[in-house]
């Protein structure tokens, strides 16, 4: 069985182990893939893996071997589900690899916004504590999350997490989500979107892109927002109308956000939250811990195990 993997440089730049997919057959592994590249590269592929080189319908007519696409990621909107299936192709994708690392991310933002460590650290070290007349000093305001209300926008496997965390720290959470009944925990209240954005002073999207999400935080949300709140985007950069959230900063209509993500990845030098007052982007690394890309890896070769075996898991079409 060959194995192609067409972007396996995100994944694996060099600091963990590939041998346990090297154990299941014949495996080219490249850094990068161009569209152009991809057809040349895959054509006697009986397995591809990709995590964002797209493989639509024209791709998949000129790969005849092909039997397996294997998404290196939860999102699958890269492959064209329907000509796979048309075509008897199973495409799974891997879920639940990072959950607690995208969920820590999510603090981390947070922190950064309410503790300004990278702020005070780096006046340290230019000398300002020096010259501090007091034995402390605060460039900024300094916030608790103790008390305050967590909103969640989506509550999957990481937005579950977040909200456990949360809780530990104190926090009151409150919910949306498009079936709220799948919900067992009491602690959470569930609410609707317009009560989400009115009440959260941290809003913390969690939800998946689609036609239904795509831009779902825009002007006529943030509107409802208090000034004093903070969105964190860990999810997809595509549910913001960066315009709108860039227009929302720069007025005060609220606090602050922490971005992990852009709808343009890597994003344009004229991107408008790339300079916005108080908005910290980093970048898209959420998921991408040493220990939560090594346990990607493992996941996918269990998925790629039970194709083998005829008893594929984790299917998506």
């Amino acid at each position: 069985m060959k194995i192609v993997v067409l972007d396996g440089y995100t994944t694996n730049p060099g600091d963990i182990d590939w041998s346990p997919l090297q154990s299941l057959g014949e495996v080219e592994i490249y850094d990068r893939t161009a569209p152009e590249e991809v057809v040349q590269r895959a054509k006697e592929a009986t397995v591809l893996l990709t995590n964002k080189v797209i493989i639509n319908e024209d791709i998949l007519s000129h790969l005849p071997s092909l039997q397996y696409i294997g998404i290196m990621a939860t999102g699958f909107n890269v492959v064209d589900l329907d000509a796979a299936s048309r075509k008897n192709i199973v495409v799974t994708n891997v879920r639940g690899y990072s959950t607690h690392a995208v969920a820590q991310h999510t603090f981390a933002l947070l922190f950064a916004l309410k503790n300004r460590v990278e702020t005070h650290s780096k006046l340290v070290h230019e000398g300002h504590w020096s010259l501090s007349k007091d034995f402390t000093f605060r460039a900024t305001p300094l916030l608790e999350v103790q008390g305050k209300t967590l909103g969640l926008l989506g509550l999957g496997d990481i937005g579950s997490r977040v909200a456990q965390i949360a809780q530990a720290f104190g926090m009151n959470v409150i919910a949306y989500r498009k079936n709220p009944q799948k919900t067992q925990n009491e602690t959470i209240e569930m609410v609707d979107l317009d009560t989400l954005f009115e009440k959260s002073d941290v809003l913390s999207l969690h939800a998946p892109l689609s036609a239904e999400t795509e831009q779902i935080v825009n002007s006529s949300r943030l509107e409802k927002m208090k000034s004093s709140a903070y969105l964190i985007n860990t999810a997809r950069g595509g549910l913001v109308n960066e315009s709108d959230l860039a227009a929302a900063l720069e007025s005060g209509k609220i606090a602050g956000a922490g971005l992990d993500v852009l709808s343009t990845e890597p994003p344009t030098a004229d991107n408008p939250l790339i300079g916005a007052k108080n908005c910290i982007i980093t970048p898209h690394i959420a998921w991408s811990l040493q220990e939560t890309r090594q346990r990607l890896i493992h996941l996918l070769c269990e998925n790629i195990r039970a194709f083998q075996a005829g008893q594929p898991i984790n299917q998506v079409n």
